[in-house]
Parts: structure tokens; C-alpha cells; sequence
């Protein structure tokens, strides 16, 4: 039986125009910016023109599926960087030497089983109502002391693979669901929280599509006054809520917040 996740629809942008009236005479002058995405074979040239340069200027990064010749990949940092090749280029090959050093391709279930087993993070295994695939944090289950900041990073990067290996066609963000229920101090970890996000920034832009806070505790609110500002423009990403809140079936509600 097809279930999902019925969320909060994400808060929509709303962009007017202003008009300012002046007693002085202004020439208003009409700029008109072409946009690469809107022109197929401007695209295609511009990631053949990337592709090379990687060949060239970085040589040493490896090639093959999330390597300097994806041209898939090369395609999505363009997209983030607004189709500015040299931006691209620099924060593509940061994520490409990252996903190298930290051994992205070799994570398995097996390799990180030993924190997976604590049931602090987890895929869920429906969609949400838009077709996001739903990473779920479960903070009470989470001590900083218990594990090796670099086991818990592995767990989470681990997570965000296997989040976008569930994408279905057409669909490129995922969901981030914290569940704050039970949440004490010594569950804080603003290490690892800036983590999460700057992976989410440097190395995999544009994926996160939304962060759920839900039944966030008074006791959270200074640890969020402490990272809100080291997340950056994901920060806008974050929305409180509780779980009355969060419309979906009552079956659903049991399921993931038990």
C-alpha cells in the first residue's frame, strides 16, 4: 500500500514591485540578462567547457560517477552557481576532493551499523506528500560522547546518499524531519549540527529542500541561537512545528513520531 508523508507545504517567496515616484526626470533603462539554462546547446557548452577545464586545472580528481567528467554532476553545480563557470568549477572540485578524501563511494550499511543501530537517524521509507524522500533525526537518541564525531558524520553522509538514491524522476530535494521531543542539553551537538548543514552547502547544493524542527523544547531555543547563524542561507530552510501541526493521516502520525 503507497503512503507519504502529508507535510506542511514549504512558505512560498513573494516577490512585488515597487514603484517610486520622483519630481526629477530618470531614464530608466531596461537590462535584459541571458540566462544559459534557457538555451539547451549554450548549457551543453558550457559543461563541455567545464568538463575540460577540470581536466586540465585538476587533473588529479578522479573520474567516473560523481567525478570530474560527470557531466550530470557538473550540470547540478552549474545550476547552484547560476551557470557561472568559474564558481563552479572551484566549488565543484572542493566537493569532488571531499567526496574522495571522506570516502563517499566506500559507505555501506555495514561500515556505519555500529551508530546506525541507535536509531538516532534514519531514510524513512515513504515519500512525503511532494515525493521527497525523508531523512528523520530523533535528537533524544543522540550523545555526542557516545561516538566518534567522525562515525556520526559517516552515519549522516551515508544517509544523504541513500535519501537521493530514493528520488523518483523530476524530484531533487529531500526532506529533513529533527524530531526535538525529549531533547536535553545532552543531546546538543553544534559540531555535528554545523556539519550536517555544511555538508548539505559545500557538497551537495540544492538538495535540501526543507527542515523540519518539531516539538522543539525551550531548552533547544540558545543551542539554536548558537548555530542558526554558522548555517548560513540554510538557516531561511528551517521551520518549528509540532506535531498536531503537521497534517497527515492518523496511521502516518503513529508511524513516524510513534
Amino acid at each position: 500500500m503507497a503512503c507519504c508523508l502529508r507535510l506542511r507545504p514549504p512558505i512560498g517567496q513573494r516577490f512585488d514591485l515597487v514603484s517610486i515616484n520622483s519630481k526629477k526626470n530618470i531614464k530608466i533603462a531596461k537590462l535584459s540578462i541571458r540566462n544559459c539554462a534557457a538555451n539547451p546547446e549554450n548549457t551543453d557548452k558550457l559543461v563541455v567547457e567545464v568538463k575540460e577545464r577540470l581536466e586540465k586545472e585538476h587533473k588529479y580528481l578522479p573520474v567516473g560517477k560523481n567525478g570530474r567528467d560527470d557531466e550530470e554532476l557538473i550540470l547540478w553545480f552549474l545550476k547552484d552557481r547560476k551557470f557561472y563557470a568559474e564558481e563552479a568549477i572551484s566549488k565543484l572540485a572542493k566537493a569532488i576532493r571531499w567526496r574522495h578524501e571522506f570516502g563517499v563511494s566506500e559507505l555501506s550499511e555495514e561500515s556505519v551499523q555500529h551508530v546506525a543501530k541507535t536509531g538516532k537517524s534514519y531514510v524513512h521509507d515513504c515519500l512525503d506528500i511532494y515525493n521527497r524522500p525523508v531523512l528523520i533525526v530523533e535528537a533524544s537518541k543522540h550523545f555526542p560522547e557516545e561516538h566518534e564525531h567522525r562515525e556520526d558524520e559517516r552515519l549522516c553522509v551515508f544517509l544523504i546518499e541513500k535519501a537521493l538514491r530514493k528520488l523518483p524522476d523530476g524530484k531533487e530535494e529531500i526532506l529533513g524531519i529533527f524530531d526535538l521531543r525529549g531533547f536535553g542539553m545532552q543531546n546538543a551537538d553544534i559540531k555535528f549540527l554545523t556539519f550536517l548543514f555544511d555538508v548539505f552547502y559545500y557538497y551537495y547544493p540544492r538538495r535540501l529542500g526543507e527542515v523540519l524542527f518539531v516539538e522543539a523544547p525551550f531548552v533547544f531555543k540558545p543551542v539554536w541561537q548558537l548555530a542558526k547563524p554558522l548555517l548560513k542561507s540554510y538557516a531561511s530552510l528551517v521551520r518549528f512545528c509540532s506535531v498536531k501541526t503537521i497534517p497527515r493521516p492518523l496511521w502516518m502520525r503513529k508511524m513516524v513520531f510513534g
